[in-house]
C-alpha cells in the first residue's frame, strides 16, 4: 500500500512589513541632514537652560536625540522589527547627547566619534582573536555571508573603524567647528559606503546561494 507523501512544510514568514524604499531612507537619513541643518542655523546661538548657557552645537545635539528616537519608532511600527544596527545608533545617540549636556563642553561631542570608532575596533578585534565575528552579529540580517567571508569583513571593518578614529582626532584638532562637523556629517558616511563598494567582490565571493525550493 502506497504511503500518502507528507504535506509540505510552510514556508516561513518574515514578521517584518515592506516599507517604501523612499521613506524607509527619509527615515533614516533625514535626521542626520536635520542636525545638519539645524547646527548651520543655530551655530552662533546661545541658550539658557535651567541656568546654565550652552552653546548652538550642544543644544543641537540635545534636540537631535528625540528626532532620532521619533524617526526609529517610526520605522519600527511601520516594519514592524529593527535591526540590531538601528538600535544600537539609538543607544550611542542617547548616550553621547546626554553626557554632552551633562558636562557641557563641545570637545566631548567632537572625541565621540574617536571614542565611538574605537569602541568598534577593539571589539571586532577581540572577536578576532576568539576567532569570531561580532559584526556578523550586528549585519547578519543584510549581508549573507560564509563564516570565512565574515571574518575577513570583520578585520577589514576593525581597521577602518580604527582609521577612522586616528582621522577624527586629526580633523576636530586641525580643523573649524564648521568645517569638522560638514566633514563628520558627511565625510565619514561617504567614506563608509566607498568602502562597501570596495568589498564587493568578497560579497560575492562568500555569498551564502539560496537553496533551490522543492
Amino acid at each position: 500500500m502506497t504511503q500518502p507523501e507528507p504535506a509540505p512544510k510552510p514556508v516561513a514568514q518574515s514578521e517584518g512589513r515592506t516599507v517604501n524604499g523612499t521613506l524607509k531612507f527619509l527615515l533614516e537619513t533625514g535626521p542626520v541632514l536635520a542636525f545638519f541643518g539645524a547646527y548651520m542655523y543655530f551655530k552662533d546661538e546661545t541658550f539658557l537652560i535651567n541656568g546654565t548657557e550652552y552653546g548652538g552645537f550642544i543644544a543641537v545635539t540635545v534636540a537631535f536625540i528625540p528626532v532620532i528616537l521619533a524617526a526609529t519608532a517610526i520605522l519600527w511600527a511601520l516594519s514592524g522589527k529593527l535591526s540590531k544596527m538601528q538600535v544600537l545608533t539609538a543607544v550611542l545617540v542617547i548616550f553621547s547627547g546626554g553626557i554632552s549636556f551633562w558636562f557641557n563642553d563641545e570637545r566631548f561631542i567632537k572625541i565621540r566619534p574617536t571614542i565611538m570608532f574605537s569602541i568598534f575596533a577593539a571589539i571586532l578585534f577581540f572577536g578576532l582573536a576568539r576567532g569570531r565575528s561580532y559584526l556578523e552579529y550586528l549585519m547578519e540580517d543584510l549581508i549573507p555571508l560564509q563564516r570565512e567571508g565574515w571574518l575577513i569583513l570583520t578585520k577589514r571593518f576593525a581597521m577602518l573603524f580604527a582609521g577612522l578614529a586616528v582621522f577624527n582626532e586629526i580633523a576636530w584638532r586641525s580643523l573649524s567647528t564648521e568645517v569638522y562637523v560638514t566633514v563628520d556629517t558627511f565625510g565619514v558616511p561617504i567614506a563608509i559606503f566607498a568602502f562597501f563598494f570596495t568589498q564587493t567582490k568578497l560579497f560575492t565571493v562568500y555569498a551564502i546561494e539560496e537553496e533551490p525550493e522543492a
